[in-house]
């Protein structure tokens, strides 16, 4: 079993008013948390989709997976197997060949990353300026700090020289 992962399965989901997400890490047997980070992580949302489209061996993941080596891209697929997002089929042949496939369920999990995706390419250019006025409100406040400090460096060695 994973790491801080419940041994039990429970039934956290909500559906009355006060529903407070705060309450993912703290109510007896919630797998919410858990599911979320496996989902999110940037490996998982590649090979989901990449699957979306037609089920891919092994070596075709890797290669379209840019940065994710052999372990990680290994270890993803079995935490999304068990997951029941995706099925892992080997077939008897010399080499062994292994396709990995979403399931339906992992095929529901691609529509709503699909939503999201659509979310962030419809506001990137509205991210990006954020962005931006960010950074430059973050420069300022350093310049703002810099000039702070050296006048009262200034201030300092001023009375320290007055004092000799």
């Amino acid at each position: 079993m994973e790491e801080g992962t419940s041994p039990s399965l429970g039934n956290c989901c909500d559906t009355d008013q006060d529903y407070d997400v705060r309450q993912w890490d703290t109510r007896e047997d919630c797998e919410v948390r858990q599911i979320l980070d496996r989902i999110a992580d940037k490996w998982s949302l590649l090979v989901i989709a990449l699957l979306d489209r037609r089920s891919l061996r092994f070596t075709e993941l890797r290669r379209a997976v840019d940065g994710v080596s052999q372990r990680m891209l290994a270890r993803t697929l079995r935490q999304l197997e068990r997951d029941g997002l995706v099925s892992r089929t080997v077939h008897a042949a010399v080499p062994p060949r292994v396709d990995y496939e979403l399931t339906p369920l992992g095929a529901t999990l691609h529509t709503t990353i699909r939503a999201l995706v659509d979310w962030t390419e419809q506001h990137q250019n509205e991210i990006a300026t954020a962005r931006a006025a960010y950074d430059r409100r973050e420069v300022a406040d350093r310049e703002a700090q810099d000039r702070e400090t050296a006048r009262r460096d200034a201030v300092a060695r001023e009375i320290l020289a007055g004092l000799r």
